[in-house]
């Protein structure tokens, strides 16, 4: 996802406390750390991948503060969350979303954006065919990627040799 600017951060932020103000919940220091720190990724992550860099700065806070916060986040449509298969789901920052989708490595587990145009021509296009709203779509596709470099490849070949 590309870098926001400063003002975009600004708008933001502001978008998360006015959700929290008009729900009526705290505005936490520890919910900021969170939301600053997703908005500072620049890839997928897991909640536990998020709090695990949290402590590694000495935030104070916890697992559940981490979960709740990311579902603030996605309530006030700031985040949105993917469930790659089977495995945890990975979130993302949504501000000014670019509409892309996702190839998943079976092997090594990294998540590949891509955008192509002609997708959004086939959901205007089935859109108008069946008459729908459409108001988003996820498209995941799941193979092996066959980099020689592919980071988990060989890990992988070790564990399942193991077993």
């Amino acid at each position: 996802m590309p870098s926001l600017v400063p003002q975009q951060i600004a708008e933001v932020n502001k978008i998360f406390s006015d959700y929290l103000k008009t729900k009526g919940l705290r505005r936490t220091p520890e919910r900021y750390l969170i939301f600053e720190e997703v908005y500072g990724s620049e890839d997928h992550f897991d909640a536990d991948e998020l709090y695990v860099r949290l402590k590694r700065k000495d935030v104070a806070v916890s697992r559940a503060t981490v979960y709740n916060t990311l579902d603030l986040l996605i309530a006030c449509n700031l985040v949105v969350r993917h469930q790659f298969g089977d495995k945890q789901a990975k979130y993302e920052p949504s501000f000014h979303y670019w509409q892309h989708d996702h190839l998943i490595c079976s092997e090594c587990n990294e998540v590949f954006e891509f955008c192509d145009p002609r997708i959004q021509g086939i959901r205007e296009m089935v859109a108008e065919i069946f008459q729908f709203e459409i108001e988003n779509h996820s498209l995941q596709i799941n193979g092996r990627c066959l980099r020689d470099d592919c980071p988990n490849r060989e890990r992988t070949k070790a564990s399942t040799e193991a077993a």
